[in-house]
């Protein structure tokens, strides 16, 4: 069985360890739990003939006080880049922990994750972001933990690009 690391990155409050809990647990709660450090978890999908083993990182959120510890990133496998469509501020945190995770464990894959995407009246990223960041290659998906909207999708597509 293979086992690929998989880190679940993203500011504040975006919803990464709701997404987790959705993915493995298949349940979701809407107390707010702050992530100190790390929390591991562990979720087995098949892609193709083969059975892969995601070793799941949620890290905590970061903002303009906190920054990812570059430790955690290594041995990464792929990556999701988790972005709060209701706070547009959070593409932004995310572009840079792209840039800082490029140069740290390089060009491995990784998708765009627009969380909480059923509160359609609420959002502050204009859909043309997402189609422009599908057209320069990237591959961009919309959750909801909530509603499990996207994330059985998420983590099968990561899983597809990291084995094949």
């Amino acid at each position: 069985m293979l086992q690929k690391k998989v880190c679940i990155l993203g500011g504040f409050g975006v919803g990464k360890t709701s997404l987790v809990r959705r993915y493995v647990e298949s349940i979701f709660s809407d107390a707010y739990l702050t992530t100190i450090g790390v929390k591991i978890e562990k979720k087995t999908v098949t892609v193709g003939a083969a059975d892969v083993a995601l070793i799941l990182w949620d890290i905590a959120g970061e903002d303009e006080a906190m920054t990812i510890r570059t430790s955690y990133l290594r041995g990464s496998a792929g990556y999701f880049l988790v972005v709060d469509v209701t706070r547009g501020e959070t593409l932004e945190v995310a572009k840079s922990i792209r840039a800082r995770v490029t140069s740290e464990i390089g060009p491995v894959p990784f998708l765009f994750l627009f969380n909480k995407a059923d509160l359609k009246e609420d959002w502050e990223i204009p859909e043309q972001f997402l189609e422009d960041l599908k057209d320069a290659g990237c591959g961009v998906l919309r959750t909801s933990a909530k509603t499990g909207e996207g994330v059985e999708e998420a983590f099968q597509e990561l899983a597809k690009r990291m084995v094949l």
